[in-house]
């Protein structure tokens, strides 16, 4: 029997409508889009090890969203940086320091759960304002001693559910010095948010007292790419770099001054602001920004759109919303770090 997703299966829809009923799940529409999806693939898979694949991502995934669920409404800060950092080095201090204020302010922090770097961001918040989203790998990596056993500490088999992990839960993401691992979560990070993927978020990089570190990736990335013309000169927005982490707290705090979220409705970027912007501001961003516009596109002050009635939680707040050209993502953060200047 060919299942398909409208509802033309005959009995079948009857069926999965009853399990639906029987174990009262939410979002019961969604719901049966997964179980037809996991029929169909149970039709069209032969190969055991994709099967054994989308299972486990969708278990991991399940399991992410029941640790964090509970912890929404705080927001989270994903701390990457070496595995190989010792305790006595000053960029391990100075990632404790880093990671005790943000537990100041109210944030907490996400890390890879492991020694080095991702110790000294759960020990400078403590457990009780940490998670861990550790990997299972041929050579174990051990969770830190302040994660082991703690009950928002996950153990991932595939590094993708990890990153969206890292990624999905922050409303930040701060890199301190670290290898290829730690390069590939910067060049990510990067690459969803200038890319639109991700929303915009606060970029941090923590760098030695030297300047020994980003520093230097960031003259490569200037004399090579943008060099080059592979970059543009709009992506140096997309991230901060600094030696101290008082200033570091203070960037990603400062992006959520005036700043809250935003949501695309069709062609409308909706952002969603904590304090309503007035008249002489409203102009101010039209005069320096007006090249983020599509074409007719214009800047206005509004409450909630209809669609948005789904996020109940949020219809409180102001919105500024225009017609975005789906391509300045590098300006856009630039845009709001500029609404937080009011």
């Amino acid at each position: 029997m060919e299942l398909h997703f409208s509802r033309s299966n005959g009995d079948i829809d009857d069926k999965i409508d009853e399990l639906i009923k029987r174990v009262e799940t939410h979002h019961p529409d969604l719901v049966r889009e997964m179980i037809i999806t996991a029929l169909k693939a149970g039709q069209e898979t032969y190969y055991r090890a994709d099967m054994k694949l989308m299972r486990t991502t969708l278990k991991e995934m399940r399991f992410t969203s029941k640790i964090f669920g509970p912890y929404r409404e705080r927001k989270k800060v994903t701390i990457f940086g070496s595995a190989r950092t010792l305790p006595e080095e000053p960029i391990y201090q100075k990632c404790l320091t880093f990671s005790r204020l943000l537990a100041e302010c109210n944030y907490m922090v996400i890390t890879g759960g492991g020694g080095g770097i991702m110790q000294a961001g759960n020990e400078g918040a403590g457990e009780e304002n940490s998670f861990a989203v550790n990997i299972r790998l041929p050579l174990e990596q051990e969770t830190n001693p302040v994660m082991d056993g703690s009950k928002k500490s996950i153990t991932y088999k595939y590094f993708f559910n990890r990153k969206v992990a890292f990624l999905k839960e922050a409303q930040a993401v701060a890199l301190f010095p670290g290898g290829f691992g730690t390069l590939d979560e910067a060049m990510e990070v990067m690459t969803l948010i200038q890319t639109g993927k991700s929303p915009p978020i606060p970029l941090v990089m923590i760098d030695d007292d030297n300047g020994d570190y980003w520093e230097k990736w960031f003259g490569f990335i200037r004399d090579t790419l943008l060099k080059r013309g592979l970059i543009s000169g709009e992506d140096f927005s997309l991230f901060s770099i600094t030696r101290d982490p008082v200033e570091a707290v203070r960037f990603i705090d400062e992006f959520y001054r005036v700043y809250h979220s935003q949501r695309f409705v069709g062609r409308i970027l909706v952002i969603r602001l904590l304090k309503p912007l007035d008249s002489e501001q409203l102009g101010i961003l039209k005069d320096e920004f007006s090249e983020i516009l599509d074409k007719d596109g214009s800047f206005r002050i509004t409450g909630p759109l209809p669609i948005e009635q789904d996020e109940p939680d949020l219809l409180h707040l102001p919105r500024l919303i225009f017609e975005f050209n789906n391509r300045s993502f590098g300006l856009l953060k630039a845009f709001i770090r500029r609404i937080n200047s009011f």
